[in-house]
């Protein structure tokens, strides 16, 4: 099995009611347990790597690991930019490799953005490579992406069949009340997912492939376990999994997921250390670190995403 594009395994996810997890990658362990996990679920696959991961692990190391975990695992496995801002980077990725790249225009005024995002799907599509535009804009802070809390923006449905016409874009992520990072909801809130906005766009984009951005759970036991040895996390609740698990019955193809990789990963090394403080292997700690990321990940993969044996 190659690396390959979304568009099949989205016409798929869309058809059967189930979607597709879009895991951000940052190093070896993260893309073991993450694929380790989906090889015994048999769940097909999307690896997100941002521009702040490339710049951390360089792109070619990045790509000879995935290139790896497509030989062991035999999966379809895609290869994602998150949140390219630039025509340049979303360039470098295709040409690197990449078989699908995020053009985020939504920091841009409509017309800037369907204008960039035209320019990318132009040089994709050329070079058999699938885009993801976006409409509407996430609060929250994910590596380079920082939007401060009053300045998201909902997505007009309105505009969507014309950015998609104009744009030809493969895929849209837009905004319904999700949002980066670990801190989405205050305790004692109750968050809400803006599913009338989601059913607006999907009928108005029949068949068409939608995407959540900001999307972890913010799972409560990894959070304690940081705090419990050492951390100092504010209390917070992420998006509920029953709100996912409706998304993907709708028109939501993509979730993606990437705080709740951190915080298993980082939870998982403070226990080792505060239980084992002589311990200087890496391996040592690094091993229960990637067995907690594959354990989580199949429970999105089953519970969540619901894609499992649909490889």
């Amino acid at each position: 099995m190659a690396m390959v594009t979304t568009k099949e395994m989205f016409q798929k996810a869309y058809d059967g009611g189930y979607a597709i997890g879009a895991f951000n990658v940052n190093n070896m362990e993260i893309i073991q347990g993450i694929t380790e996990a989906a090889k015994d679920l048999s769940a097909p696959l999307i690896l997100q790597v941002s521009s702040g991961a490339r710049k951390y692990a360089n792109h070619t190391y990045l790509m000879k690991l995935i290139e790896a975990a497509v030989i062991e695992t035999g999966l379809p496995i895609a290869v994602h930019l998150d949140h390219g801002d630039t025509f340049e980077l979303c360039k470098s990725c295709i040409d690197g490799g990449f078989t699908s790249v995020m053009i985020d225009g939504s920091h841009h005024s409509y017309e800037d953005n369907v204008k960039l995002t035209k320019q990318v799907v132009e040089y994709a599509h050329d070079h058999g490579v699938v885009v993801e535009g976006e409409l509407g804009r996430l609060e929250g802070v994910e590596d380079d992406v920082k939007v401060e809390a009053g300045q998201g923006s909902y997505t007009d449905p309105a505009q969507v069949q014309d950015f998609v016409t104009r744009t030809g874009v493969d895929s849209l992520a837009i905004a319904i009340g999700t949002s980066h990072g670990a801190y989405k909801f205050k305790p004692g809130t109750k968050p809400q997912l803006r599913f009338d906005i989601l059913e607006d766009v999907s009928k108005r984009l029949p068949g068409f492939p939608i995407v959540l951005h900001g999307a972890s759970s913010v799972i409560p036991e990894f959070v304690e376990m940081i705090n419990k040895y050492g951390g100092n996390m504010p209390d917070a609740i992420g998006v509920p999994e029953d709100m996912l698990r409706q998304a993907a019955r709708m028109a939501v193809c993509k979730i993606n997921i990437d705080s709740d990789l951190r915080l298993a990963m980082t939870g998982t090394i403070r226990k080792c250390f505060a239980e084992h403080p002589e311990q200087f292997d890496p391996r040592q700690y690094l091993k229960p670190a990637r067995e907690a990321i594959k354990d989580m990940v199949a429970h999105k993969i089953v519970d969540v995403l619901g894609c499992n044996g649909k490889a």
